[in-house]
């Protein structure tokens, strides 16, 4: 395994963590969108201010590669950090959607794509249609997704979302996977579930 697949295992494994804003949603704020506002609006904020003071100022944008630069990617050095979109979509999905789908878009961004590198990134060895990913690590991302899924939804809405998931994780469209995953699928989900 070379250095970046270590690397970018680090960084799924830290990613996962951000399933606690979906369960906060559910267990802690009981769909109560005000509430979960009144604590992602702030920190979305905020997590704004510091992106622009870093992408603005060198000294700060140095202070900030000294503290978490190894987490990031080539891309984020030069542009918003995937924490910042993952806010961002969760502000989007829980203002939008209907609350279950909201938590498993959200759900489905941190268990899916997690997954996916998890599973792909060691084991991986057919790629999908010319991209770097694998069928392994899209099948990982697919399972995982549906079996959240089922806890919060009917199966088939379930399977559409899941779907949707691993279809957005694994495609070539340049729009950051936090952003593309939770917003496709809560998408999806929002139009199957009217008929089921």
């Amino acid at each position: 395994m070379t250095e970046k697949q270590k690397k970018e295992l680090y960084r799924k494994s830290i990613h996962v963590s951000s399933i606690l804003l979906p369960l906060s949603y559910y267990y802690i704020f009981h769909y109560n969108r005000k509430l979960m506002f009144m604590v992602l609006v702030p920190l979305t904020v905020t997590a704004l201010i510091v992106e622009i003071a870093r992408l603005e100022h060198k000294t700060f944008k140095r202070i900030f590669l000294n503290l978490v630069g190894i987490m990031l990617r080539k891309h984020e050095i030069h542009n918003f950090t995937g924490a910042t979109y993952m806010m961002i979509s969760a502000i989007l999905c829980i203002g939008f959607f209907p609350a279950e789908i909201a938590v498993a878009a959200l759900a489905f961004l941190a268990i899916g794509d997690t997954l996916a590198a998890l599973v792909g990134i060691p084991y991986g060895k057919r790629k999908i249609l010319n991209t770097d990913k694998s069928l392994e690590g899209s099948l990982a991302c697919f399972a995982g997704c549906f079996i959240f899924g089922l806890l919060f939804l009917n199966p088939v809405v379930a399977v559409a979302g899941a779907l949707t998931a691993t279809i957005a994780e694994f495609s070539w469209i340049p729009i950051d996977d936090n952003i593309k995953i939770p917003i496709a699928s809560g998408l999806v989900m929002s139009f199957v579930n009217m008929f089921f």
